[in-house]
């Protein structure tokens, strides 16, 4: 019998548990500075403000399993926007990270949003191939980076981010 999954809204005690999260379940990547900045993406004002829209998984033991940090556009009445998806890796290629986009897409359509967009670098193959096989397409960019569009400087001085567009 596969093992439940409860989904629930974080809250601003979850913050600490989602820090863990980020510091180990990307494999050592980048190491303790890959860990440190992946930390700084997602500060504790996530975890105060956008809950609403945002999502934990918890296994049976109500161990962390998975998150989604997502918000609606305050400015596009049209988008809401995926900030940090984060699935321990014993969980990943089961369908938890599906559940939680989908989650989020109900979230959106629910507020009358009509698209879904986030980001993701040009050397994360695997991510682009997920968020296609999500429905998401690739948007234009201004640099091509082995066959991948990328927009260059996107989140500072050489920093190309790949711009991922979802309608609902």
């Amino acid at each position: 019998m596969p093992e439940t999954i409860t989904f629930r809204r974080p809250v601003e005690d979850d913050f600490a548990r989602v820090q863990d999260g980020l510091t180990h379940w990307w494999g050592g990547l980048g190491g303790e500075d890959g860990a440190r900045q992946r930390r700084l993406l997602v500060p504790r004002l996530f975890f105060q403000h956008f809950t609403s829209t945002s999502h934990l998984a918890e296994d049976g033991t109500g161990r962390l399993v998975g998150f989604l940090v997502g918000f609606l556009s305050q400015d596009d009445p049209e988008e809401a926007y995926i900030h940090f998806v984060g699935v321990d890796p014993e969980r990943r290629r089961d369908g938890l990270g599906s559940r939680l986009y989908h989650r989020f897409f109900a979230d959106a359509r629910r507020a009358g949003r009509s698209r879904v967009r986030c980001i993701t670098g040009p050397a994360n193959l695997q991510s682009i191939a997920y968020h296609t096989s999500l429905g998401f397409r690739i948007e234009p960019g201004d640099l091509d980076v082995d066959g991948v569009p990328a927009t260059s400087h996107y989140d500072g001085e050489g920093l190309a981010r790949v711009k991922f567009v979802r309608d609902l």
